[in-house]
């Protein structure tokens, strides 16, 4: 289970906020990948939820709990996402950076506009640094070690699913409701009676392949 350990080491430092920072989506043959940003505030950090976890960890329904927890709290986040067509433009690596740049921007603009002390740290969930200008530590199986990363991990699948079902009432073919955009049996068969659409990831292996047919 993720803990504050990190987030308090930093805060006696007196070097700023922490933030946690993680992302969704990368896998997935269609929709966005989104990022979050998240500040525990800590003054609330006996508020946290006892049973925050890595998202991959959580079922749907206390997934959703502890989401509505979070962004119900005192404390701030911002989420970020990039559609399709950018990440066919970019690459996917490159599209999940610039979200997580985004999102940090506008946590660290948000945090400043109420007056609390800027960003000092971000922990970033992983081994790459994805250039925030702005002191970073990077951290491999952070979901599982930081509550703010966690709790990031937690905004950006919950923000990305609810992305996916919206974008499914127009696409119900490919069962994004369910799937959520990767590449499973279903919607690879679904991809094989209907074609691509505008959401599908066309650098991808799998779809660029069906676009050579």
């Amino acid at each position: 289970m993720p803990d504050l350990l990190l987030e308090k080491r930093h805060l006696a430092t007196g070097r700023g906020a922490v933030i946690g920072i993680d992302e969704a989506g990368r896998g997935p043959w269609a929709g966005p990948v989104t990022a979050a940003a998240f500040w525990l505030n800590p003054n609330c950090f006996d508020q946290i939820p006892p049973e925050l976890n890595d998202s991959k960890k959580l079922n749907p329904a206390k997934r959703a709990s502890i989401y509505a927890a979070l962004i119900g709290g005192e404390h701030a986040f911002s989420v970020v996402s990039i559609a399709a067509a950018e990440i066919d433009q970019i690459g996917i690596l490159a599209a999940t950076f610039l979200a997580m740049r985004h999102a940090t921007t506008q946590l660290q603009e948000l945090l400043i506009s109420r007056q609390y002390p800027g960003v000092g740290l971000c922990l970033v969930d992983g081994n790459l640094d994805p250039d925030l200008g702005l002191p970073t530590k990077t951290v491999i199986k952070g979901d599982a070690l930081s509550c703010s990363i966690a709790a990031a991990s937690i905004i950006a699948k919950e923000t990305r699913d609810n992305l996916m079902r919206s974008l499914a009432r127009d696409h119900d073919v490919y069962g994004w409701d369910s799937n959520m955009g990767y590449g499973t049996k279903s919607h690879s068969e679904a991809l094989q009676v209907h074609g691509v659409s505008e959401h599908h990831r066309r650098s991808f292996a799998p779809i660029k392949r069906l676009l050579q047919v």
